[in-house]
């Protein structure tokens, strides 16, 4: 497998509580406009930044893209190939989707959304993570430009003036924003890079048979059906198989639901609605599926540069995840 050198640290269950659908959907729809999502476009290009045709950096640590989740932006490309999916609330009730990449550069991710405070403190795990995103709301800007990051949007917002961004007119604007990894980054920064404090080895004892899990959020739901036959769970978003672009079904080795707290920032879009901050320090409860099963489990993350640790919620010992990769679900705790 290609992640097999990695070191580094059954009924269908529902999870959701009116106050989430009440802070997610208040004042929005679950459409999406012809913009992105209201967010400014307008920006300087970073000082990373260039429109060379060339890798802009050697950097050694992880590419973290903002991906698009609505209906209309599926099949995704390059999920596929990512060591870590976060999936993240976000207004109107849906959800938006962080890849983050490290042992593997695919050709080409997207569609690529905008970015989102809480996006901040997530990647603050990792040494200066290269980050990809369409855009950000004008007052997020100076907080994306001051956080230890590499942003890297398209060059003034304008994807025809970006190397490593294109547009694909098959599709609808904005789901056809599309990156080549490889523009700006000049190879993967391997294994070492995902300081996330995940741990990998054999299964943890005890834990309950499932076949499907399933998390829903105001105006998103995704289920997690084990296949014995791929050791893996496949995806399903929205009641529909979810799929790279030539049909292969998405099938994370390890499963997260991680129970957040979940409040209002101080950021809406051009609609009004507040954008949901997704509080990633500190500790709460979860459970991790693999090898068909489900283990109750505790995460701590005491700052934002650590990682985050799994421990069992029986006897807290260490929840080893399986080698391969993984998704991790934020859901609101009750």
């Amino acid at each position: 497998m290609r992640r097999g050198m990695r070191t580094r640290n059954g009924a269908v269950r529902t999870l959701a509580t009116a106050a989430v659908a009440v802070l997610l959907a208040a004042g929005c729809t679950a459409r999406s406009g012809p913009g992105d999502d209201g967010r400014g476009t307008e920006r300087e290009p970073s000082p990373s930044s260039s429109a060379s045709g060339t890798a802009r950096s050697s950097h050694a640590s992880v590419l973290a893209v903002k991906i698009d989740n609505v209906r209309a932006a599926r099949p995704q490309t390059g999920l596929d190939a990512a060591d870590v999916v976060y999936v993240e609330p976000v207004e109107g009730g849906l959800s938006r989707l962080m890849a983050i990449y490290a042992t593997e550069l695919p050709d080409q991710v997207g569609p690529v959304r905008s970015a989102r405070e809480s996006d901040l403190e997530l990647l603050r795990q990792f040494d200066e993570p290269t980050l990809a995103f369409s855009g950000a709301q004008r007052k997020l800007l100076p907080l994306i430009d001051e956080a230890p990051l590499r942003a890297e949007p398209p060059a003034d917002g304008d994807a025809a003036a970006s190397d490593a961004y294109a547009r694909d007119a098959g599709r609808p604007a904005p789901h056809n924003l599309y990156l080549h990894p490889g523009r700006l980054m000049s190879e993967a920064p391997g294994a070492d890079a995902l300081t996330t404090g995940f741990r990998y080895g054999p299964a943890p004892a005890g834990g309950a048979a499932e076949s499907s899990h399933t998390v829903r959020y105001p105006a998103a739901r995704f289920t997690f059906t084990w296949s014995q036959s791929r050791d893996s769970w496949l995806v399903a978003m929205d009641g529909e198989p979810a799929v790279t672009p030539d049909g292969r079904r998405l099938a994370p080795a390890t499963v997260v639901v991680q129970h957040v707290d979940v409040r209002m920032s101080d950021f809406h879009d051009s609609r009004g609605s507040f954008t949901p901050y997704v509080e990633t320090v500190g500790t709460g409860r979860a459970e991790v599926l693999r090898d068909g099963r489900a283990h109750e489990a505790t995460w701590q993350r005491p700052s934002a540069e650590d990682g985050t640790a799994f421990r069992s919620a029986e006897d807290g010992t260490p929840v080893n995840f399986a080698d391969g990769q993984v998704w991790v679900v934020f859901a609101q705790a009750r």
